[in-house]
This record gives structure tokens, sequence and C-alpha cells, in this order.
């Protein structure tokens, strides 16, 4: 492939990335109504290690794991002040 194929395939990538990083954060605002209902705290440390560890053990490369646990870091930011935003 030239590079011009494969930067089509980045912003074919790219677009798919954007759809489920949206999935992911209207599954964090329900989330956060929830726990503004009940009265539950935004940031669950506890919980965004699961999900570093998860995300770390499913990797399979390129990426290393603590490039893939970085880049999660920044999701999960975003996420939080998603639900922030929402009470």
């Amino acid at each position: 492939m030239e590079i011009a194929d494969w930067r089509k395939k980045i912003d074919e990538l790219d677009e798919q990335i954007t759809a489920l990083l949206n999935q992911r954060a209207a599954a964090a605002v329900e989330i956060g109504k929830i726990k503004l209902q009940n009265t539950a705290p935004i940031y669950e440390p506890k919980r965004e290690q699961q999900v570093y560890d998860h995300v770390r053990a499913a990797n399979s490369g390129p990426l290393t794991a603590t490039e893939v646990q970085d880049i999660f870091e920044r999701i999960m930011d975003v996420m939080r002040n998603k639900q922030k935003d929402r009470q």
C-alpha cells in the first residue's frame, strides 16, 4: 500500500474510534446520572484502576501496555468531566 492508502485507512479507523468514544461517553453520562441519584462520588479510583488493568490485559500491541494506559487515563479524565457536566 502507498502512504495515501494508509492515511485513508487511518481516517476510517479514526471515524470508528470517534463513534466508539461517543458511545462510551453516552454510557458514562448515564452512569453519572445514577451516581447523582445515589449521591455516589464521580471519581472512583478503584474502578479506574480496574479499567486500566482490563485494557492493559486486552492489549495485543503494537502499543505497549503503558501506552494504552496513558491513552485511557485521558479518556477516563474526559469521561469523568462528562459525568460532572450532568450534575
